[in-house]
This record gives C-alpha cells, sequence and structure tokens, in this order.
C-alpha cells in the first residue's frame, strides 16, 4: 500500500513538472508588440478619454467620500437604537412588548440605511489605441 502511495505521488510529481515546463515555454513563444506612434486624430481622442477619465475619478472620489461620511453618521444613530432597543426588550413584560422594541428597532436601521447613498462605480481606464 505504501509502495502504491509512494508511486502515485511521484507520478503526480513528474506530470507537474512536464506542465510547469510547457507552460513556461508557451510564455516564451508570445510575440513582443512595439508601441505605435498615434496619428493626430487618435492623440487628440485619448487625450479627451484621459481628460475624462480624470474627471469621472475626481467624482468617483468625491460620491465615496460622501458615502464614507454618511455611514460614519448612521454608526451613532445605529448604536443608540440598539442601546433603546435593549432597555425596552429588558423592561418588557409580554412578548407583544418584546416584539414591538425589535421592530422598532429595525425600523430604525432602515430608516438609518435608506439615508446611505449608493455605492459609486469605479470608472474604467481609457486605453490607448
Amino acid at each position: 500500500m505504501l509502495k502504491r502511495s509512494i508511486a502515485a505521488l511521484i507520478a503526480v510529481g513528474l506530470f507537474g513538472l512536464v506542465g510547469v515546463s510547457g507552460a513556461t515555454a508557451a510564455e516564451t513563444t508570445i510575440p513582443v508588440v512595439k508601441k505605435v506612434a498615434l496619428t493626430p486624430e487618435q492623440k487628440a481622442a485619448f487625450e479627451a478619454a484621459k481628460a475624462t477619465f480624470k474627471t469621472a475619478q475626481a467624482s468617483f472620489k468625491a460620491a465615496h467620500d460622501a458615502r464614507e461620511s454618511a455611514i460614519a453618521a448612521i454608526k451613532p444613530v445605529i448604536a443608540a437604537a440598539k442601546t433603546a432597543r435593549d432597555a425596552a426588550i429588558a423592561t418588557a413584560t409580554t412578548p407583544e412588548a418584546k416584539k414591538a422594541a425589535r421592530d422598532a428597532f429595525k425600523a430604525a436601521v432602515t430608516a438609518a440605511k435608506a439615508s446611505i447613498p449608493a455605492k459609486p462605480v469605479r470608472p474604467t481606464k481609457p486605453v490607448r489605441p
């Protein structure tokens, strides 16, 4: 049994080495593409795309910062609602009162989450033609 498992491990190792060497050989045959000078129209279009990207990147950062500040502002509100919920549950004497405290907490959290702006979409970088 031990001989079989050792033989199997050696076979797996050999196949792994062959696969690695084959992958390395495939990588060396990739042709190298030289950059070609752009025509004036292509250069103008690329520069315009870069300027648009920079503007979109700035607006993305502003939207991201607004979202982060909204999340930071909501955290104390949720913590206060949680404290109120825990106190209400501790003082509640009936299951209905406990359920009402939980429902009030869920409503407060839902309202707080609704005020968070949507996650902004990252702009895509222009590709040089």
